[in-house]
């Protein structure tokens, strides 16, 4: 167990891209993320910090800043990192992410696990899950359902 006051409160991921204006734009049209707030940095007008909110979840995004270090997907040739939305209706919410410039790099659909799950792309460098619960489904099953699909065996 953690030492009292070692436990992280809240982890909030801080995206750093080219261009975040047009990022926070994408974000609040494509994939229904509010702006809490956004500061601006007076000396060449970038973006040195905003606040996203996903639902319940914060994520912070900044302009790039080479000079210390903060350099986006675009520059350094892509991010390992994915997120994850879940929403009511993975079908439109992809939809409409793809009408605001998000690419689908795996369609939507069924998976063992019980989700309509697909992956996007958005224009700034990140990829993004997106599902919707279509039925409730054990671990054990899901794990069942992962060995047979992997078997090549009807679940």
């Amino acid at each position: 167990m953690p030492a009292v006051g070692t436990s992280p409160d809240n982890l909030s991921p801080y995206l750093v891209v080219r261009g975040a204006q047009a990022a926070i734009d994408f974000y609040v049209q494509a994939l229904g993320a509010s702006l809490d707030f956004k500061l601006i940095d007076p000396s060449d007008g970038r973006i040195g910090h905003a606040e996203l909110l996903f639902g319940a979840t914060r994520v912070f995004i900044a302009d790039e800043y080479p000079d210390f270090g903060a350099v986006g997907p675009e520059t350094i040739g892509g991010s390992p990192v994915k997120f994850h939305l879940d929403v009511a209706d993975a079908d439109s919410f992809v939809a409409n992410a793809v009408r605001h410039g998000a690419t689908v790099l795996r369609a939507v659909k069924l998976e063992f696990h019980g989700h309509r799950s697909g992956l996007i792309a958005d224009p700034f460098g990140y990829s993004w899950f997106v599902a919707s619960k279509a039925e409730e489904v054990s671990v054990d099953e899901m794990q069942r359902r992962w060995d047979a699909m992997v078997a090549g065996s009807p679940s």
